[in-house]
């Protein structure tokens, strides 16, 4: 899938979001999101607000305007929600996942999370899944985001503890590598 593509629809987990808010860059991601529909599913929404109880920097999530809700409510979301649980664990980690994957599958969007074990599980259930780098290679392709500043984007999100498999200096050839350049 080209990550350049405009006017997807998108689900994103809490590592993700909090990643992007502890940097200080969850506006940049708004921003560069811009004609994409993007949602926050209520287990995640949960998730945050808990976090920010020791992590204030994770409250600026909450205020994104640019989040939808996607609050799992209907038997088909919640069947969905069950069996993802059975898939990636019932751990406060793996329901976050599960409800993002759920949302996911019912309402076929793309679902974002930088955790690769959950990503293996959601490609092999046929799930459209990506993770922080797609989305910031997109931005480049289209000319949304230079490649030098998409590798200061990348370290700052390192810099608050996500893993990522490369660092901001090695993103272009990264990317290139991996057909997302």
């Amino acid at each position: 899938m080209n990550p350049a593509t405009a006017g997807r629809a998108l689900v994103f987990d809490t590592m993700v979001l909090s990643a992007f808010a502890e940097a200080d860059r969850l506006d940049v991601l708004g921003n560069m999101l811009a004609g994409d529909v993007c949602y926050m599913t209520d287990v995640v929404r949960s998730e945050i607000q808990d976090g920010a109880q020791t992590r204030p920097a994770l409250a600026v999530v909450e205020d994104a305007e640019w989040l939808q809700r996607g609050d799992l409510t209907t038997d088909q979301e919640l069947i969905a929600f069950v069996q993802w649980v059975g898939r990636v664990g019932s751990t406060e980690h793996g329901r976050d996942e599960a409800s993002v994957f759920a949302f996911a599958e019912v309402h076929n969007v793309i679902a974002i999370t930088d955790d690769r074990t959950a990503k293996a599980v959601a490609r092999t259930y046929g799930l459209s899944v990506h993770g922080s780098l797609w989305l910031i290679a997109g931005f480049c392709a289209a000319g949304k985001l230079s490649e030098h500043a998409a590798g200061g984007l990348i370290d700052g999100l390192a810099a608050v503890g996500l893993r990522l498999p490369c660092t901001g200096s090695r993103f272009p050839a990264w990317a290139h590598a991996n057909g997302l350049l």
